[in-house]
């Protein structure tokens, strides 16, 4: 399968789960509002993510998907898979009984944790103890989660992707059955979605499961032990630990420092965050996904020149896609905000206090898909330590511009602070590569830079243009609210699309090729 196809099959998947992933925001948003429960929620549901994005799916995928690709080979020869699922096996024991000792750890300290991730909640002694409780029936979605991931990059080093894709569609579906279900009052929605949270995790793993056995391989649990591979496993994951979730450190600093401020802070950031994970998820994670194997394979068998031609197709994808999602996101922050969100306790306040954070959130979104598609250049390389500098460099003056820009901006400060963090570690990552030659941009990218953001500027106008004229409708009720932006969005992506086969952006006959069987190669 080729890598746009490939790219292609898990951003469609990705994309149902992201419009599942809305239809629960909108729920919790009619049910939760922005106030204390849902301030404790987000909390609660950061805190296990935030350890998954950042030990299995930043720093183990990063270091497992690179040695499994090299144990393996072409996949054709069958002692060479042996071993790969060997190793496989043997990263799973240690995983788990890592895992199952820091969870049962995380669950006793709960309350000490929580000081530290939302020291503003000691001020009200409800909210605290109610985050601790919410947080404790959430922790344990970290170790099924884990595993899936692992299970992911197992299937993902055997060119199966569709599973993992499809895997997080599970758990929005059951996020929104609970909250359809249980929404007598604020407090047990918030509680049922926080057990959901788990059960979620369980029904995602008993998939990955079913496709690893689909894909001829049925892992056994080991004695966890220390073998030489898995000892390369920690040399190459410990420092990706400290790089690899440098935007899921930024956001945990966010979390930390908006405890401080008036309540619906977090709620208010949430909300614009998920706005602005949607093309960070369907674009971003599928190229990042996609491409460390893709690069591993080319690597491991001498290919230089075919890993930097896929990586200068992968960015090409990446910037077609989010430069314009980017634009849109920031010349219709309140349209958007107001139709998805402002019903039930999410009134018009919260809506322009999220606008305010969306805007600013998505000033980095290009940078957070871009470091999607540059580090991989560095962990099929097996060279982890290099992001790692980058990322505390990044996460340093995340918490200066944070600390500053609070005082001014209140929460708003907290997401313009992490998009220009996020600016300065593509950069670091990018000048880095291109001095090693690793990676530069050839002719055909740096053309189709500059005529997407010609296309994009374009379309951006005009669908400012029509949100304006079309702004009475945007107030009148739900039915005429969603016309009204299916309207403005469908006008964006007509003109992009025109506009980009106008300019060049878009070649069919190129993109033809890359959705073939056996393009791109070179």
């Amino acid at each position: 399968m080729s890598l746009w196809k490939s790219i292609s099959t898990f951003s469609g998947l990705t994309l149902i789960s992201r419009v599942l992933g809305f239809a629960r925001d909108v729920f919790m948003a009619k049910f939760l509002g922005a106030g204390l429960v849902s301030d404790v929620f987000f909390v609660a549901f950061k805190f296990p993510n935030f350890f998954r994005r950042l030990f299995a799916e930043g720093a183990f995928s990063a270091a497992f998907v690179p040695i499994f690709c090299g144990l393996l080979g072409s996949g054709k020869n069958a002692e060479k898979r042996k071993l790969a699922e060997q190793f496989a096996e043997e990263s799973l024991s240690i995983l788990l009984s890592i895992l199952l000792v820091f969870s049962v750890l995380m669950q006793v300290a709960m309350p000490w944790v929580m000081i530290l991730l939302a020291p503003g909640f000691l001020e009200e002694p409800e909210k605290f103890a109610l985050a601790v409780d919410f947080a404790r029936m959430t922790f344990p979605y970290l170790m099924l989660i884990s595993t899936v991931a692992l299970i992911g990059g197992v299937l993902n080093g055997l060119g199966r992707f569709a599973t993992g894709a499809a895997a997080p569609i599970l758990m929005n579906l059951t996020l929104l059955t609970s909250i359809l279900f249980f929404h007598d009052s604020e407090l047990v929605t918030g509680a049922m979605l926080a057990r959901a949270v788990t059960l979620a995790g369980i029904i995602q793993l008993v998939w990955m499961l079913r496709g690893l056995k689909r894909a001829g391989f049925s892992p056994r649990l080991l004695v966890p032990r220390l073998t030489p591979r898995v000892r390369e496993l920690g040399r190459v994951m410990l420092p990706v630990i400290f790089g690899a979730g440098v935007m899921q450190i930024n956001l945990i600093i966010d979390v930390v420092l908006s405890s401080f401020l008036p309540e619906g802070s977090l709620s208010f950031l949430y909300y614009a965050d998920r706005l602005n994970q949607l093309p960070i998820g369907v674009i971003g994670v599928a190229v990042g996904t996609v491409l460390l194997p893709t690069l591993s394979h080319a690597l491991s068998s001498g290919d230089s020149k075919k890993a930097i031609f896929q990586q200068n197709r992968a960015m090409e994808a990446a910037l077609l896609l989010t430069v314009p999602a980017a634009v849109a996101l920031a010349v219709i922050p309140n349209e958007l905000i107001g139709v998805l969100f402002q019903r039930g306790a999410f009134d018009a306040l919260d809506t322009a206090a999220t606008a305010a954070a969306l805007t600013a959130y998505v000033i980095g979104l290009p940078a957070y898909v871009l470091v999607k598609v540059l580090t991989p250049a560095y962990y099929s390389r097996k060279d982890t330590k290099t992001p790692v500098k980058f990322a505390l460099i990044s996460v340093g003056v995340n918490f200066v511009l944070n600390i500053i820009l609070m005082q001014y901006f209140a929460h708003v400060g907290l997401a313009l602070a992490t998009a220009i963090a996020s600016w300065l570690n593509v950069t670091l990552l990018y000048l880095t590569l291109s001095k090693r030659g690793h990676f530069h941009m050839d002719k055909r990218l740096r053309e189709k830079i500059l005529k997407i953001l010609g296309s994009s500027i374009v379309m951006g106008a005009l669908v400012f243009g029509a949100a304006a004229l079309l702004a009475p409708y945007f107030k009148m009720g739900l039915f005429e609210g969603v016309a009204a932006l299916a309207a403005v969005i469908v006008l964006g992506l007509v003109v992009y699309g025109a506009s980009a086969r106008i300019s060049g952006a878009v070649n069919m006959a190129e993109v033809r090729h890359l959705f073939s069987p056996g393009g791109p190669e070179r």
